[in-house]
């Protein structure tokens, strides 16, 4: 009998692979998860409750079943999110047993350590209370929902990022991620931020999120609501978002593909009031959530990059 040679093993006919690109998705943003608790002291999950803070956590608790999530959770509350997001938040986490750190741009506010802008958004004042909010909690690895098809800085970054002592990120000095081996070494006063879904896209996102179930705020679905346009979005009217004068307030029925500050947020016109409508919905859009709905990114051309030179998400 013949012993098989090599050539024979590399050209017999393989079995076909069964795993979707979901399967594979997961797969990968689990095995970072698992990665970064075995090798990181005090790890920390960024949670807003938006969609893609909801799929890490939702990743974490499959990553350590039948365990409990073995890391706190961090939000940092601008004082002008939406009402409803804040709810899920708050549910999400008394129903996963989490220990979450909240920390308070309004407290930066009322202390003078930060000041109000004059066009009246807070998304860019986050920076500084995440930056001490990592600190205080010695946290070495803080993981983050952003992805790589959001915007050019965020393609620019790898799942392992390093933050320098002042928590500022280079664009020159990646490190490089060859065979899914992940460099997380630090010095003190350094941390990690890893970013679990880099490789998924939106698409990715409600699709995961309809195979699996998963629960989200309610303004993520067609809705009627009172909103005004601006900048070529639609603006909800709220106590931290109202209409100049020149704007007419409109009742229409929208939805929100990203959330931030009901300042800085604008929904789209969507009759999607299901999973299924809003994947066939994503799966045509010729614009990122981002690039559509979030009017901060809008203040320069490398605004996200800007923002995360210093030290933001």
């Amino acid at each position: 009998m013949r012993t098989p040679h090599m050539s024979d093993i590399l050209t017999a006919p393989q079995p076909s692979a069964r795993l979707s690109t979901l399967d594979l998705l997961e797969a990968e943003a689990i095995h970072v998860i698992r990665e970064v608790v075995a090798e990181f002291e005090r790890p920390v999950l960024l949670f807003s409750g938006g969609k893609d803070s909801v799929v890490v956590l939702h990743l974490a608790a499959k990553a350590f079943l039948p365990g409990r999530v073995p890391f706190s959770v961090l939000h940092v509350d601008t004082g002008h999110n939406f009402p409803e997001v804040i709810r899920f938040r708050d549910e999400t986490v008394a129903r996963l047993g989490l220990h979450l750190e909240v920390a308070r741009v309004q407290d930066y506010l009322d202390d003078g350590r930060l000041l109000e802008r004059a066009d009246g958004t807070r998304n860019p004042l986050q920076t500084q209370p995440l930056l001490d909010a990592i600190a205080a909690g010695r946290h070495d690895a803080v993981f983050g929902g952003a992805r790589r098809d959001e915007d050019k800085a965020r393609a620019k970054e790898r799942i392992f990022s390093l933050r320098d002592e002042f928590g500022q990120w280079d664009p020159r000095n990646q490190r490089p991620e060859l065979w899914s081996l992940y460099n997380g070494r630090h010095t003190p006063g350094q941390h990690v931020r890893v970013f679990p879904i880099s490789n998924w896209t939106e698409l990715d996102i409600w699709r995961y999120i309809e195979r699996e179930g998963i629960a989200l705020p309610p303004l993520y679905f067609a809705h009627e609501r009172e909103v005004y346009r601006r900048d070529g979005m639609w603006m909800a009217v709220g106590p931290f978002s109202e209409p100049r004068p020149d704007e007419t307030v409109e009742r229409r029925t929208v939805r929100y593909r990203t959330v931030g500050d009901m300042s800085c947020t604008g929904a789209v016109e969507s009759a999607s009031a299901g999973i299924s409508d809003i994947v066939a919905e994503v799966a045509v859009s010729t614009l990122t959530e981002r690039g559509a709905t979030r009017a901060d990114d809008r203040i320069s051309e490398a605004a996200m990059e800007d923002r995360k030179k210093n030290g933001y998400f």
